[in-house]
């Protein structure tokens, strides 16, 4: 009987995906006309193409209990985007076969991201994007001033908190980074092993990661003058209006940092959902092979062919056969 085992892939497109490392820490480089950043990837339990089983510390930080995966990315947007128009989330190729309870499943992600937008029934394309600023449940900005090479490498030691410190920068009517542009010289992320500001510590807990944005969070004034918040509540508060995702626009300055990490998906040694309450699924039931993909990208237009623009980075998570898994001719990444 053959085996199956997970194996993960990213990239800048849907059409350049290669093998990446997980558990490791080690970044894999993504590059191209609209993005420059790097990638890491962290699922719990995770079997490696050799058979075993592989930890990391991750999941062993007292801010990261019971988180059961994380995608990590640094990067910058070569192209000036406004932050309603960077959109992060999953994209399918076919429809998908939903369980029963579908429709609980539908209010616990709204509960979490009121700003989700999705057509999970589509019969052609199923997709679920949310605005990037107001989704992350970790988030960092800051500006480029000096050299990339100056930075502290990526990942960090310790786990990603919230800075919005440096994000009045990117706001409308503050001198922008959308006034810029990438220079052919500009310097690459994956050379440069860029990372937030050091001397974070973490405060959060992976509890936190659930608390739903639909519960009022009050904000300072404070930081509404400043978009300077003290959580990461306050900021997925703030822009959850899509006027103030306009005002904020990111380019070649803006380095941004996000660690997407939650525990309510089970990968390994199968894949399943648990919701609160006891609800759960056995997902293999349903899962028809197709990859589970997490995407960056621009926010759709309606001439576009697919519903939504543009890909930015991609991670992308499959079912492969060990047996077959070298035929597909894909080198494993050096980077």
């Amino acid at each position: 009987m053959t085996k199956k085992r997970l194996h993960v892939v990213a990239g800048p497109s849907l059409e350049e995906l290669t093998p990446i490392s997980v558990n490791t820490s080690k970044p894999h480089t993504v590059s191209s006309d609209l993005f420059d950043g790097q990638i890491v990837a962290y699922i719990k339990d995770f079997t490696d193409e050799e058979g075993h089983t592989t930890q990391s510390e991750y999941f062993d930080r007292d801010d990261r209990q019971g988180v059961t995966w994380s995608i990590q990315v640094q990067g910058r947007f070569l192209v000036p985007y406004s932050a309603d128009d960077i959109l992060f989330g999953n994209t399918f190729d076919r429809p998908l076969k939903l369980p029963w309870g579908t429709s609980a499943v539908l209010r616990f992600m709204n509960y979490v991201d009121p700003t989700l937008e999705h057509d999970l029934q589509s019969q052609t394309k199923p997709w679920a994007l949310s605005p990037l600023i107001s989704t992350m449940p970790h988030f960092t900005h800051h500006r480029v001033r000096d050299s990339l090479s100056d930075e502290a490498p990526f990942p960090g030691k310790t786990s990603l908190v919230d800075d919005t410190s440096e994000l009045y920068l990117a706001a409308e009517g503050s001198n922008p980074s959308s006034q810029g542009s990438s220079s052919p010289g500009s310097p690459s992320l994956g050379s440069a092993n860029m990372t937030p500001h050091s001397g974070i510590s973490p405060s959060s807990s992976a509890m936190s990661l659930v608390t739903p944005r639909s519960t009022a969070v009050e904000v300072p004034s404070s930081a509404l003058s400043k978009l300077s918040f003290e959580t990461a509540s306050q900021r997925r508060t703030f822009f959850s209006s899509p006027e103030k995702r306009q005002k904020v626009a990111f380019g070649p300055l803006d380095i941004i940092t996000t660690d997407f990490c939650y525990g309510f998906i089970s990968f390994c040694p199968s894949l399943s959902l648990q919701l609160p309450g006891g609800l759960s699924f056995d997902l293999m039931r349903y899962w028809d092979g197709q990859p589970v993909r997490f995407v960056c990208c621009e926010r759709g237009q309606p001439d576009d062919a697919e519903p939504w623009g543009r890909i930015f980075w991609c991670v992308s998570i499959e079912m492969v056969d060990e047996e077959s898994d070298e035929s597909d001719g894909i080198n494993e990444d050096i980077d």
